[in-house]
């Protein structure tokens, strides 16, 4: 549902739809709404998810696994970060721990409900614990992780109905390109 006439700008910049101004008003053509608001919504996933692939990239120069996450409020880039366990020898300094704590102190709570979460790789366990519990509303990671899948893969912690927070998921966005960047990364390791 459009809320206003930047929302209707929006939709008519990102899907090519037909525009023309009147005296008597703004007037937007297009053949199909929700086809406009769904694949907006796609270009939008696709577009974070780069900046999440960016954020990979600044891990493997560190010398880390190339994972990279952004979480998005309100049409907005609040926190970015990449994987920097070796970086920092630490454990839990995974890319969505990371930008989870950089979205708290930017909204000034641990609740993170209106958030969106973009990651390259499906998360682990011990993140997808952390997105139900920062009340994450969205999801939307690239490629699935099939031995440490904690969304999908070998468990869906974000949305097991025995929780009190269940996260909406899209995967598979840009998955080819995510994927590739971790085989390649893992190639010239083993190399």
């Amino acid at each position: 549902m459009l809320s206003g006439l930047d929302d209707v700008c929006r939709l008519w910049y990102t899907s090519g739809a037909a525009f023309s101004a009147h005296s008597m008003g703004l007037i937007i053509r297009w053949s199909c709404m929700n086809d406009i608001v769904g694949n907006s919504a796609a270009a939008a996933d696709e577009r974070y998810i780069v900046k999440a692939i960016d954020q990979a990239y600044i891990a493997e120069a560190n010398g880390d696994v190339p994972i990279g996450c952004v979480i998005v409020y309100e049409d907005r880039v609040i926190a970015k970060a990449y994987n920097q366990r070796e970086q920092l020898n630490d454990p839990t300094a995974h890319a969505e721990i990371i930008a989870l704590t950089q979205a708290a102190e930017f909204v000034g709570s641990w609740r993170l409900a209106g958030c969106t979460v973009y990651v390259t790789l499906e998360p682990c366990p011990m993140c997808a614990g952390a997105l139900v519990l920062a009340r994450i509303d969205r999801l939307v990671y690239g490629c699935d992780d099939p031995k440490t899948g904690g969304c999908k893969s070998l468990y869906n912690i974000v949305q097991d109905a025995r929780l009190n927070h269940r996260v909406e998921v899209a995967s598979g966005v840009l998955a080819d390109k995510c994927s590739r960047q971790l085989q390649e990364f893992f190639q010239r390791r083993r190399g």
